[in-house]
């Protein structure tokens, strides 16, 4: 069974940028689509970012378009996600998954990791 770890999280001022990595053990990631989510405290889980397989095709949040970009590695089994202009609302624990489209929406397809904690200060 594939197990995602993300890491790369940190505390940063607002209008900052950190780089966060998603590392796949046990297999690689395949052809998964695979995406961000993010929760901030007392929140729900939140979709983020997702990416095909190949790179070609991502899709963001309307909270994040423009300020984050999402990229993967497949030689390597890693997911990024480069955040630019980080807000304090952006404060959260960012998780990865591999995803599949519903409609509108995105679905998590495994469990989850432990997630990397991201707090912006103001």
């Amino acid at each position: 069974q594939v197990q995602l770890v993300e890491s790369g999280g940190g505390l940063v001022q607002a209008g900052g940028s950190l780089r966060l990595s998603c590392e796949a053990s046990g297999r690689t990631l395949g052809r998964y689509i695979m995406g961000w989510f993010r929760q901030a405290p007392g929140m729900d889980k939140e979709f983020v970012a997702a990416i095909s397989w190949s790179g070609g095709i991502t899709r963001y949040a309307d909270s994040v378009k423009g300020r984050f970009i999402i990229s993967r590695d497949n030689a390597k089994s890693t997911v990024f996600l480069q955040m630019n202009s980080l807000k304090p609302e952006d404060t959260a624990v960012y998780y990865c998954n591999s995803v599949d489209y519903a409609g509108t929406g995105v679905r998590p397809l495994g469990g989850w990791g432990q997630g990397t904690q991201v707090t912006v200060s103001s």
